[in-house]
């Protein structure tokens, strides 16, 4: 079956170090592939503090939805 989706195997998606993914011209996210466990948490320390809704933690906003559901 064709898929006008862009495909790429694990193997030659693990030699990449960073990059941006976008979507029909429109960015999605930053993937990166860390070396090591400082640049690993810092990554995602910066992801959460740049995806945080109105200043909570992700504890709290996982908490959130935990009681929504």
């Amino acid at each position: 079956m064709a898929t006008l989706i862009p495909n790429i195997t694990i193997s030659e998606f693990k030699k990449l170090k960073a990059c941006e993914v976008y979507s029909d011209g429109e960015y999605l996210f930053t993937f990166t592939n860390s070396q090591t466990d400082y640049v690993r948490t810092q990554a995602e320390y910066m992801a959460m503090r740049g995806n945080t809704i109105g200043g909570k933690t992700i504890e709290e906003i996982l908490e959130d939805a935990t009681v929504r559901v």
